[in-house]
C-alpha cells in the first residue's frame, strides 16, 4: 500500500501549482493565439519558477465561443492548440522537469457543435438525445427565472418550440446529470486523460452538474432581478440556488475518486466550486470525493489583517474537519489581477508580492496565475479588441484584462510571444518592455526575482513545518503567525511595525530594523 504521508504520493497537498490559460501563455507557430507547443517550450521558465505543477485550461476542440470552455469533443485537441501527440510531448517533457500536469474538465455543459447535441437538434422533442440535456416544453415562455451568469435569461428556445437550459452562454448548453449517460461519458473522459499521464484535473463549475429536480424558479426580493453569478449573488445578497449546490452532485465525486484511486493514490482533482459558505465548500473535499477546492474567500477579503486572519482560521477549521488540506489562490482567468484589485501602480505591486509571500507560507497548495510572477497588471482592452463571451452579451467589461498574452522578452509587442511581429489575438500594452521574463530575468530586484526566492525558500518548510497555524496579537493592522519554525508578518496599516526576533529569511519590500506598511516577511 502506498504511504500516503509520502509527499511523492499526496503531492498537490503542499504544492505550488501554476495556471496556463492556454491561449495567452505562448505561441508556436505566429498565429498570436498561445498553443502546446508553445507551452512545451517554455516549461523551462516553470521550472526555474519553482512551482510544483502546471494548470492547463481547455484546449479540446471547440468552436472557442468561451475561449475552450464549449467543449465540442472531450478527447481531442483543438487544432488551433496542436494535437494529441503535441498534448503527449508536453506531458512527458513536464515529467521529465519534475512537474506534474493538471488538465481542465468542463462537466456542467457541453459546446452547441458536441455531437450530442447536434443530435438532439436533429431528434426533436421527447427523444434518448434530447434526455442528456435540460430540454423543457413552456409554452409561456422561459421554463423558470433563472439567469445565464454570463448576463441575460439562462434559456433558448429552438425552432420547434422547446426551451434548453444555459447557465452560461446559448451555446453552452447544460448536461441532464440524472441521464446515467452522461456522467458514463465523463467517467470514460477521464480514464482517457488518466491513461495518457495526467496528474490530474481541475473541475469546471463543480457546484453546478445538477439542479433541483422540479426547475421551480429562483426566490428573489419582490422587483428584484435573479441571478446565479456568484459575485452578484454575494453582491445582491441573493441566498436561493436551486441551479448550484445540489446533494446529489456529490455521488459523482465518489465515483470520481474511485477511477482516480484506480489510476494510481498520486492522481488528484481539484473542484472550482463556487459555494455559499465554507461548510458547503468543504462537502466538495470529504475523503472519499475530491482532494481539493478551490478557496476563493482568501481572493475575496479586503486588504486587512483582520479580514485576512478571520480567512485563514475559518479556512484552517473547516478543511481540518474532513482531513482535506487548503488552497489559497489571488489571482486567475476570471478575476481582475490582485495587484490592479489592490489599488495598482507601486502600492498595488506591492500590497500584491506581500499578499503572495503571506499566502506562501500558509499550510497547504498554492495557485498562482500566470504573469503574476512579472507583476503584471489588469489591462484596460479597447472596445474592438473585446472577446469575452460575458461582455458581448452584457456590454459590461468582462474578463479580457486579465487574460492579455504574457510578454517574454524584446522591446516591443509581441515581446516574444511568438514568432514574427504581429500583435497576438488581445492586444498587449505597449510599456511592457520592462515587465517581460528577459528584462526580470536580470533584474536581482525584480517581482520575478521575489517569486523564485519566496518559492525556492518555501520548498525548506512547506512539507516540515506542519499544519497547525498560530495566530500571533501583533495590532489591529498587522497580521502575524507562526508555523512551526517560520514567523510570518504582514503590515496592512499605514506605519512601520515592530519586527519579532528572529533571521529574516524574506521580505516582499525594503526592511530595516522595521516592517514598512504594504510589506510582508518571514523570519525564522
Amino acid at each position: 500500500m502506498a504511504d500516503l504521508n509520502d509527499p511523492n504520493v499526496q503531492w498537490w497537498r503542499n504544492a505550488v501549482v501554476y495556471q496556463i490559460y492556454v491561449r495567452s501563455f505562448a505561441d508556436s507557430n505566429g498565429d498570436g493565439i498561445g498553443d502546446l507547443p508553445g507551452i512545451t517550450a517554455r516549461l523551462p521558465h516553470l521550472a526555474d519558477l519553482g512551482v510544483d505543477a502546471l494548470w492547463i485550461t481547455p484546449f479540446y476542440t471547440s468552436p472557442q465561443h468561451d475561449h475552450g470552455y464549449d467543449v465540442a469533443d472531450y478527447r481531442d485537441v483543438d487544432p488551433l492548440f496542436g494535437s494529441l501527440s503535441d498534448a503527449d510531448a508536453l506531458i512527458a517533457r513536464a515529467h521529465e522537469l519534475d512537474l506534474r500536469v493538471v488538465v481542465d474538465l468542463v462537466p456542467n455543459h457541453t459546446s452547441d457543435e458536441h455531437e450530442w447535441f447536434k443530435a438532439a437538434l436533429a431528434a426533436g422533442p421527447g427523444s434518448p438525445e434530447r434526455a442528456r440535456y435540460m430540454f423543457r416544453d413552456s409554452p409561456d415562455g422561459p421554463p423558470n427565472n433563472w439567469s445565464s451568469v454570463f448576463g441575460g435569461p439562462a434559456w433558448t428556445q429552438v425552432e420547434d418550440g422547446q426551451w434548453y437550459l444555459h447557465l452560461f452562454d446559448s451555446t453552452q448548453p447544460d448536461l441532464d446529470w440524472r441521464n446515467p449517460e452522461v456522467p458514463a461519458m465523463f467517467e470514460d473522459v477521464l480514464r482517457f486523460w488518466l491513461d495518457r499521464g495526467v496528474d490530474g484535473f481541475r473541475v469546471d463549475v463543480a457546484h453546478g452538474l445538477f439542479k433541483e429536480e422540479s426547475l421551480r424558479d429562483q426566490v428573489v426580493t419582490d422587483g428584484d432581478a435573479p441571478a446565479s453569478s456568484a459575485h452578484e449573488m454575494v453582491e445582491r445578497t441573493i441566498t436561493d440556488e436551486p441551479m448550484w449546490d445540489q446533494p446529489e452532485v456529490h455521488g459523482v465525486y465518489r465515483e470520481w475518486h474511485r477511477i482516480l484511486d484506480e489510476a494510481g493514490p498520486d492522481r488528484m482533482a481539484v473542484a472550482e466550486a463556487w459555494t455559499q459558505t465554507i461548510e458547503s465548500m468543504t462537502a466538495f473535499i470529504r475523503p472519499d470525493e475530491l482532494d481539493q477546492t478551490f478557496n476563493f474567500a482568501w481572493l475575496l477579503a479586503d486588504w486587512s489583517a483582520e479580514s485576512f486572519a478571520e480567512v485563514i482560521t475559518d479556512t484552517l477549521a473547516a478543511v481540518e474537519g474532513v482531513g482535506a488540506a487548503p488552497t489559497w489562490v489571488l489571482s486567475n482567468h476570471d478575476v481582475v489581477r490582485h495587484v490592479t484589485r489592490y489599488g495598482g501602480g507601486e502600492q498595488g505591486l506591492a500590497r500584491a508580492r506581500a499578499a503572495t509571500l503571506t499566502m506562501l507560507a500558509l499550510p497547504g497548495s498554492s495557485y498562482l496565475y500566470q504573469g503574476e510572477e512579472l507583476g503584471l497588471e489588469q489591462v484596460d482592452v479597447a472596445p474592438e479588441d473585446r472577446q469575452d463571451p460575458s461582455y458581448l452579451r452584457t456590454g459590461e467589461v468582462g474578463r479580457d484584462g486579465c487574460r492579455v498574452p504574457i510578454p517574454w522578452g524584446g522591446a516591443e509587442a509581441p515581446y516574444a510571444f511568438g514568432p514574427g511581429a504581429a500583435q497576438p489575438w488581445i492586444p498587449q500594452p505597449a510599456d511592457w518592455a520592462s515587465l517581460t521574463v528577459e528584462a526580470q530575468s536580470a533584474a536581482a530586484d525584480s517581482t520575478l526575482a521575489f517569486y523564485k526566492d519566496a518559492l525556492r525558500i518555501r520548498k525548506d518548510f512547506a512539507w516540515t513545518a506542519g499544519d497547525v497555524v498560530e495566530m500571533v496579537d501583533a495590532g489591529p493592522d498587522v497580521l502575524a503567525f507562526k508555523r512551526g519554525p517560520l514567523t510570518v508578518v504582514l503590515n496592512c496599516g499605514t506605519t512601520p511595525a515592530e519586527l519579532p526576533e528572529g533571521e529574516v529569511l524574506l521580505a516582499s519590500g525594503p526592511v530595516d530594523g522595521k516592517l514598512l506598511p504594504d510589506t510582508a516577511a518571514w523570519l525564522r
